[in-house]
């Protein structure tokens, strides 16, 4: 039995959800999204709660029971509150900024990076060197997010580059200078 695909999905005040066939809908104050449903996955929607079921203990039934539940329950947050990714930059004369609907990056390169903003995620730079990427989809914000960090990934020796918030980066020593101390 799947212990994450036996737990309802409870929907919250002001997100509707809908069932038709083997398509999910789901919208809200942050948009709307959908999800097509394959396998022996069944969906109910009642009682302000979504239980996901399948029909058989195949095994690939019960790895999508699972999926199919968790990704439900990421399209009712996202729909409902969103998520959000914070890329900090760090660098020497290193920043990025909004303009228009792309992101442009100053990232060490000979030319600046020019990145097109997608439908549905929104890019906000507060400052020069924090970047939020934010939207309903969770998976999209996910991949700009490691698109943008993809750029120029912080690296061990000054740890300069893009990196998310809590990110930890393993610094390492630099070069050590032989003979350094003798006369």
């Amino acid at each position: 039995m799947s212990r994450v695909g036996v737990v309802p999905v409870a929907v919250p005040a002001g997100v509707k959800v809908e069932v038709n066939g083997n398509r999910f809908d789901a919208s809200g104050p942050k948009g709307a999204l959908q999800l097509r449903t394959t396998g022996n996955i069944s969906v109910a929607v009642g009682d302000g709660q979504v239980t996901v079921t399948r029909g058989d203990d195949a095994h690939r039934s019960k790895a999508l029971h699972g999926l199919y539940r968790k990704l439900i329950a990421n399209m009712v947050t996202g729909v409902s509150t969103g998520f959000s990714k914070v890329l900090v930059i760090n660098g020497v004369g290193y920043r990025g900024e909004v303009q228009g609907n792309k992101l442009v990056l100053n990232l060490g390169y000979s030319n600046p990076i020019e990145y097109p903003i997608r439908d549905g995620v929104t890019i906000d730079a507060a400052s020069a060197t924090r970047i939020t990427v934010s939207g309903a989809d969770r998976q999209m914000v996910g991949q700009v997010a490691a698109e943008i960090r993809g750029f120029r990934p912080p690296e061990p020796y000054k740890g300069k580059g893009v990196r998310y918030e809590n990110e930890y980066v393993r610094r390492k020593a630099g070069k050590a200078m032989a003979g350094a101390g003798t006369a």
